[in-house]
């Protein structure tokens, strides 16, 4: 198989693994939706706030070490595999002694066994996180696709049962440490890399050099947006910060599935080739392009049909999250140009860049954070959006010296596919004053916005568009190819 092949193949595996992970967790969101009231997800929302901090330790760094170096060995998985188990067994044991004082801090005692049965997902990551980076480093994203969806469907069984059952928030815990749980497993099982009785500090020391960096970023980017979430559940309401949550949820849920795709692929890809900078930025010149021309129609197209998409699938309970979700579509669709250009740095091995990077955009966040959070919710998922687009300057800030690429030349390789979605979603929002049912003006809107953006992108004879297709075409011959020979 080709380098090219090899790595759209790579890329099709995390995405299908993405993509219905992602899909099963939506349609069980929507049947919990149903079921619990908003004040329930504001309530994990508020643990959750903990926990991904401490995640963030298990997830960053190391990891990402492990796949950017270019001799890795067993010694090296070893060491970071019972580095690992011992930092999460020190993050549970802090988790289980501060739950009361976060329950304290909320004013909800019934916080503190939500929190320590919770937390036991860091143990969890911390078994699963070097089998990740096996993975990431050599490719073998289709053993990615059976652990999570295994995970995710047998924790929406579990999350949907105990939720009729009446158990409450404890569905959601469930729900969380069960997918987690079995995701690992299986991942255990299809993966042939075990640890073995090896322990090297130099080795460490040499991987944390690398990894310490991307970890403070991690945990500088982790503090920033759950800080958020922390403000508006202490200034006010669980139900405020359930409906900002589920405004997030709809785009992310897109945006997860193409960007960490793309993410899982471009590292080790990108490392591979991290002495050849003009590989490196036809890279990620080739990712902004392609990765924007997938994305900004999705979401420019997801803020027009927002209120039908809400009113159809959550009830009218949930409106109130509409303006959210129209503000993380705008926020969201810019995030190929982060990804691409963070990624960039990291295969050229600049963590220390990348740091430095992280300091000044959450500098400037928290100026704005801490400015706007006294007016209101909207107005702090209003600050997320200009940091989205002030973010986008600051990330492609060293690529015009590491790769000879400006964001100059980045915004004009985007502003093809931001001129055709705009158009696309002009045309589409038309739909919505015909006073229609929601189910049929969302489905006029979504088939329309298709036919709309294929129609123009083969009338203008997109590049994007005609290197989509492309792939489409080739990998469709492989498949045909691979059952002839089989």
């Amino acid at each position: 198989m080709s380098a090219h092949k090899y790595i759209v193949s790579n890329f099709f595996w995390r995405f299908l693994e993405r993509c219905g992970a992602q899909g099963v967790t939506f349609i069980v969101s929507i049947v919990l939706a149903r079921i619990l009231d908003p004040t329930v997800y504001g309530t994990v929302a508020l643990v959750t706030v903990f926990t991904t901090i401490m995640q963030v330790f298990v997830d960053s760094g190391m990891g990402n070490a492990l796949i950017q170096k270019k001799n890795a060995d067993d010694l090296d998985f070893s060491t970071v595999f019972y580095f690992n188990i011992v930092v999460c067994l020190a993050l549970y044991g802090i988790m289980f002694a501060v739950a009361p004082l976060i329950a304290n801090f909320y004013e909800m005692p019934e916080l503190t066994p939500i929190v320590r049965v919770l937390s036991l997902t860091l143990i969890i990551s911390g078994v699963k996180n070097v089998q990740q980076a096996y993975v990431s480093r050599n490719m073998l994203f289709k053993r990615f696709f059976f652990a999570t969806l295994g995970g995710t469907v047998g924790a929406a069984v579990i999350g949907i049962w105990m939720a009729y059952r009446g158990y409450g928030v404890w569905a959601l815990v469930a729900q969380n440490l069960f997918n987690l749980t079995l995701d690992t497993l299986i991942l255990w099982l299809t993966v042939k890399w075990r640890p073995k009785w090896m322990f090297s500090l130099k080795r460490l020391k040499g991987l944390f050099s690398y990894g310490w960096k991307l970890l403070v970023s991690a945990i500088l980017e982790t503090v920033y947006n759950d800080l958020r979430q922390l403000i508006i559940g202490k200034l006010y309401t669980s139900d405020d910060l359930a409906q900002y949550n589920r405004g997030e949820q709809f785009p992310k849920l897109i945006v997860s599935n193409i960007n960490t795709s793309i993410d899982s692929v471009l590292l080790p890809t990108m490392s591979s080739e991290q002495d050849h900078k003009e590989r490196v930025r036809s890279m990620t010149r080739r990712a902004i392009r392609t990765s924007t021309y997938l994305m900004m129609p999705m979401m420019i197209g997801l803020a027009v049909c927002a209120e039908p998409l809400v009113k159809l699938i959550l009830t009218d309970k949930w409106l109130p999250c509409v303006p959210f979700l129209r503000i993380f579509c705008f926020t969201y669709a810019f995030f190929p140009i982060h990804t691409a250009n963070l990624n960039a740095i990291k295969a050229m091995g600049r963590s220390d860049v990348f740091l430095k990077l992280e300091i000044i955009k959450k500098v400037v966040g928290m100026i704005t954070l801490l400015s706007t959070m006294w007016f209101g919710v909207m107005t702090m998922a209003y600050s997320l959006l200009f940091m989205s687009f002030v973010g986008q300057l600051i990330n492609s800030w060293p690529n015009r010296k590491l790769l000879d690429y400006k964001y100059s030349e980045q915004f004009k390789d985007m502003l093809p596919q931001i001129l055709l979605s705009l158009s696309m979603g002009a045309i589409v929002y038309c739909v919505s004053f015909l006073d229609l049912s929601s189910i049929v003006t969302l489905c006029i809107q979504i088939l329309l916005g298709v036919v709309i953006y294929i129609g123009l992108s083969a009338l203008f004879k997109m590049e994007s568009f005609e290197y989509v297709l492309g792939i489409a075409k080739n990998f469709l011959t492989s498949s045909k190819e691979r059952k002839k020979a089989t």
